[in-house]
């Protein structure tokens, strides 16, 4: 029954924030809607787990299809780079989340780190989630900076030259068959990498094929339809709003002030970073800074294109992003010993 309210709702709060151009819009449609009900009744929402296991898997590809349009030479000069921009920030989020653990009794080594940790916020609290943390603490954090990084990338940008003009893309259109393997590859990825024992086999895994099949079929796009993004995004937003509760929602504002303040010391940390990038790469700023930015991939996506950037902006911050699925899937695990 509660269902009946949080989908239509969720709905129509998607559209109207997708119309204003908030950030991560269906994924905050979800939280909100979700999170009324389960305040409003005092009872978590459970989402289904075949649905959200889809929407993991969607996730997971819509991480991985950016690698497949970067050739492997680029990806392999722009390694070192990639790994230091990510060992910086990284280790920025890290030292953050123990401070906050340390300072809040109720919050775990393994939910301070996940909510400190910069990029992939849709995908940490799925991390969370696995790793037994604070997956709602980790999403209110999460989408905190998302929200903050997004609204300031295209205003802090503006004031540095551009490298370029850009050209949109249009999605190509997809036979149906093609449509029903993208949606095996989010559903089924999983299951086909839990034998590899690689971490956070549900995200990993549905990008890793992604990427195999993207290489070796180029002719064929498995970008995930919109309908199956939406979808996935409504996964991830019931999931991290439904288990909202009261005390969660103080432990979160007791520690706002800290969270905010994080936010800060890693966006002008990540700005740093990108002067001695600039450089090594013979790069322009812009490029640079778009390249360690502390997440908001989709927006940095669409700044880069806008502003005719080149494959350094990609590539840096899909390594990054690989980088911090692998170390964060081990680091919370290490931290248990």
């Amino acid at each position: 029954m509660r269902w009946a309210v949080v989908a239509p709702a969720s709905i129509g709060l998607g559209l109207l924030f997708s119309w204003w151009n908030v950030p991560a819009a269906w994924i905050l449609a979800g939280i909100v809607a979700s999170g009324a009900v389960a305040l409003g009744t005092g009872r978590e929402l459970e989402v289904n787990d075949s649905f959200y296991r889809f929407g993991r898997g969607v996730i997971g590809m819509l991480a991985g299809l950016p690698l497949v349009g970067i050739s492997v030479a680029t990806l392999t000069s722009l390694l070192i780079p990639g790994l230091l921009v990510a060992v910086v920030t990284i280790g920025i989020g890290v030292v953050g989340g123990l401070l906050l653990a340390r300072r809040e009794a109720t919050v775990s080594r393994e939910t301070g780190i996940l909510s400190m940790l910069a990029g992939g916020a849709s995908i940490l609290p799925v991390l969370a989630r696995e790793l037994d943390a604070d997956y709602r603490f980790v999403a209110l954090a999460q989408y905190l900076r998302l929200l903050v990084v997004s609204m300031s990338l295209p205003l802090v940008t503006a004031f540095f030259h551009h490298p370029g003009g850009g050209t949109a893309v249009e999605a190509p259109a997809q036979p149906w068959f093609l449509l029903v393997g993208i949606a095996a590859i989010a559903y089924f990825g999983e299951t086909l990498a839990r034998p590899l024992r690689i971490p956070v086999p549900s995200v990993l895994g549905p990008l890793l094929i992604t990427v195999a099949l993207g290489l070796a079929l180029p002719q064929w796009s498995l970008l995930p339809p919109e309908t199956f993004r939406i979808a996935a995004f409504l996964s991830i937003g019931w999931m991290c709003g439904g288990a909202l509760s009261v005390p969660a929602l103080r432990v979160f504002a007791r520690q706002l002030p800290a969270t905010v303040t994080f936010i800060a010391v890693v966006i002008l940390a990540c700005a740093g970073t990108a002067f001695p990038l600039a450089w090594w790469l013979d790069i322009t700023y812009f490029e640079a800074y778009l390249a360690t930015s502390p997440g908001a991939l989709e927006t940095v996506l669409a700044l880069s294109s806008e502003g005719g950037a080149g494959p350094a902006v990609v590539a840096i911050q899909l390594i990054r992003l690989l980088t911090l699925l692998v170390v964060a899937g081990y680091l919370a695990r290490l931290i248990r010993r």
